[in-house]
């Protein structure tokens, strides 16, 4: 259901998010600008179109679209190849419209196959790279673009490492002081009472370093700060002049071929790393809201054709932006739309303001952002869940941090694929063997994937079945199978199987592959087994139920035969007295099926003339074997009955105005009685007590039954039925066997 958000209530922290975001774009607008080789105000464009447009089209909340880092060497080459950014920008309004055209033809769906181990890997890589990065602005050595997320750098001819190490020899004292300080402030404002100022920390970071520039000077000449370590926006001349320099698409290139190509290779890759960063931001927000990716698509494309048409460069969906909104508190797409407001402004009326805001406390914001993404208790989780999921996860980040991040999904995407393989190949099935009421079942669970290349695994383990085996082949789990596996179960089934006596049983088996369900076993009682079994395999035979039950392994039964099974008699062998209560279900915590047990309940599991009368018959006629009395830990009538008695009359009548209660608490009464042991807090409170008087009451209805009824005394002594009791615990599931 859509969230229908109120962006009244949420404006004060979706301004103050949007203020950070806007600190933070700025420097990335132009950083994406210059390094694709446009003019700059082209990236500030983009930035606008993706605040103000794509905002209120895109249905996520929590997505910051801009110019992305990801394209820029795909736009240079295109500049390159094209001509002109005039020729670009008619590039970027058709890739709009084929993106407008993907969302409405759903393809946005592909996110979904994304894994979630890639995704994590994702967001952690970007966290690192963001240190990585921005530790040589930080210490004021600035050797490529300010939004720079690739490994090698083509300008430079760096690689992040070098970058690295070069800015060690590199360090300017007042980039330094200022980045440091800047660091301290987002680390320690939560700690001091000036958390309760109703600020966003990293403006009180920009405050305090434009302050700190106009005082280093006066420490000495190499502690001034220079324009290169600074924000810069174009602010040369009027208004109107900037504007005038915004690049406008030239029609005239429609007919050239190289445009539709350069729009294409836009298009794609634009949709692949918006529908990338949409699924990591939406892991990141606190609200686990869930973004619509073909709206995504479709909002990215109206606003590629916008930027396109106005001179901006193209747009995505941006993680370092979200990621700083999400962390800024932003609740709302308002976030996203008063960041753009704030570019549109700013660059407009406050350009000289902006130029004053120094590099080394914006990228003091980026790596506190950067910590938050890849803090360790991220890699501790991915560890925690396996190779499966962690070995993806961090193929993905050093595939990312050394080389891109389209280069390094692909990567973590391959990785990813080739464990699932793997783990396929290594067990395309499970075996289970289960005891049924007609014997022993061997069930052979089939993987959610079946290729040609499991079809080795599969033989091996078909031709391993000995002879006589009731064998079931279960796919209800598994999603698709190929020609190859279905003619190898066809062979079996139909060769094979009838040569070595074994019988086959299907289910699960999709419609599409021709092969009905069908069960050849007996999984119900019938006269003969029931005839058959002795009193002490029914016992066994509870037992054995009892702990599939609490191991939460239940044989597989087809209720819908059961019922068909069933429906000309029933042939049970066990009847069970148990209480009424609700969470003491016979059959499911014995792993019975249809038919198998009788089953009495009645408050405190008491036997009177009724119950009696129903076990004569269910075991002098029907056939029954055995008669469990059960008891369950923490019986409301037991305990009830206690504190009547604590209270010095039993008579649920008198004492709690019921008309017939009494018939049951008079008889737990008297076990209370001859309980003895317990001298002090013999009340309904105190479990242990409660519990025996629990066990003495079965035991008292055992002994009624066995002395009121002769038919069923006779068949005791005979050892033709068997009478035991039991205790069942609500809070673990077992059954505790007590004497027979």
């Amino acid at each position: 259901m859509a969230e229908h958000p109120n962006y009244l209530k949420t404006l004060p922290q979706d301004l103050k998010a949007g203020l950070v975001v806007f600190l933070v774009a700025l420097p990335l607008c132009l950083g994406v600008a210059m390094a694709s080789g446009v003019p700059m105000i082209s990236g500030i464009v983009a930035g606008v179109v993706g605040g103000i447009v794509v905002a209120w089209l895109s249905g996520s909340h929590t997505s910051i679209s801009g110019p992305a880092a990801g394209l820029t060497a795909i736009i240079a080459a295109q500049v390159a190849i094209l001509g002109s950014v005039e020729a670009l920008l008619v590039a970027v309004i058709l890739a709009g419209i084929m993106q407008m055209a993907l969302g409405a033809l759903k393809a946005g769906s592909l996110a979904a196959f994304i894994p979630g181990s890639v995704i994590k890997g994702l967001l952690a890589a970007i966290g690192i790279i963001l240190i990585l990065k921005q530790i040589p602005f930080l210490v004021g050595y600035n050797p490529d673009w300010f939004g720079d997320m690739t490994f090698n750098n083509t300008v430079s001819g760096e690689n992040t490492f070098s970058e690295l190490f070069l800015s060690a020899s590199n360090i300017h004292p007042g980039a330094t002081l200022i980045g440091i300080i800047s660091l301290m402030i987002l680390l320690f404002w939560d700690k001091t009472p000036m958390k309760k100022l109703s600020i966003p920390v990293p403006l009180v970071v920009v405050i305090v370093g434009v302050v700190l520039v106009q005082l280093m000077p006066q420490l000495g000449m190499l502690w001034g700060i220079v324009a290169d370590d600074m924000v810069q926006v174009p602010s040369t001349g009027s208004i109107m002049e900037r504007l005038a320099t915004i690049p406008t698409p030239d029609v005239s290139v429609l007919t050239d071929p190289k445009v539709y190509i350069a729009a294409i290779t836009i298009a794609i890759v634009a949709s692949l790393e918006t529908l990338l960063n949409l699924e990591a931001v939406d892991k990141l927000d606190p609200k686990k809201r869930v973004s619509p990716p073909n709206r995504e698509l479709f909002a990215q494309g109206v606003g590629n054709m916008t930027s396109g048409l106005i001179g901006g460069l193209p747009i995505t969906s941006v993680v370092v932006r979200s990621s700083v909104g999400i962390s800024s508190g932003g609740q709302t797409r308002m976030t996203t739309f008063i960041h753009g407001v704030l570019l549109l402004v700013s660059v407009l009326f406050l350009p000289q303001v902006l130029n004053m805001i120094p590099l080394s406390a914006l990228a003091a914001i980026l790596i506190f952002t950067g910590f938050k993404l890849a803090a360790p208790k991220v890699f501790k989780d991915m560890w925690a869940e396996g190779k499966v999921q962690f070995l993806p996860f961090i193929v993905t980040i050093f595939a990312i941090v050394l080389t891109d991040l389209l280069v390094g999904i692909i990567i973590g995407m391959v990785v990813a694929t080739a464990f699932i393989l793997y783990n396929n190949l290594q067990s395309p099935l499970r075996k289970i063997k289960e005891r049924h009421v007609g014997g022993e079942v061997l069930r052979i669970e089939l993987a959610n994937q079946l290729t040609f290349m499991n079809r080795a695994a599969l033989l091996d383990t078909l031709n391993e079945i000995e002879e006589g085996t009731q064998l079931v082949l279960d796919a209800r789990d598994t999603d698709y199978m190929d020609s190859d596996i279905i003619a190898l179960i066809n062979e079996f089934e139909q060769k094979t199987a009838p040569v070595h006596n074994i019988n086959v049983s299907l289910v699960g088996f999709k419609d599409h592959y021709d092969k009905d369900d069908h069960i050849s076993y007996i999984d119900v009682t019938t006269r003969e087994i029931q005839n058959k079994a002795k009193p002490a395999d029914v016992l066994e035979m509870l037992k054995a139920g009892n702990q599939r039950f609490v191991a939460g392994e239940p044989i597989m039964r087809d209720s819908r035969r059961q019922v068909g099974n069933t429906s000309e008699g029933q042939f049970p062998q066990a009847m069970v007295l148990t209480c009424m209560d609700s969470r003491v279900a016979t059959e499911m915590m014995f792993d019975a099926g249809l038919g198998d047990l009788f089953s009495l309940r009645v408050a405190g599991n008491v036997a009177a003339e009724q119950e009696i009368g129903s076990m004569e018959y269910g075991c002098g006629v029907a056939g029954a074997k055995l008669i469990l009395v059960l008891g369950h830990t923490r019986c409301g009538a037991v305990a009830a009955t206690v504190d009547l008695v604590a209270g010095g009359d039993a008579n649920a009548n008198a004492g709690e105005g019921f008309d017939n209660l009494s018939v049951i608490t008079n008889k737990i009464a008297h076990c209370v009685h001859e309980e003895t042991d317990t001298q002090c807090d013999r009340h309904g409170k105190n479990e242990d007590f409660v519990k025996r008087i629990t066990e003495l009451n079965v035991k008292k209805t055992m002994d009624d039954i066995y002395q009121k009824s002769s038919v069923l005394r006779n068949l005791i002594d005979e050892e033709k039925i068997l009478l035991v009791g039991g205790i069942y615990n609500v809070q673990t599931g077992e059954v505790e066997m007590l004497i027979s």
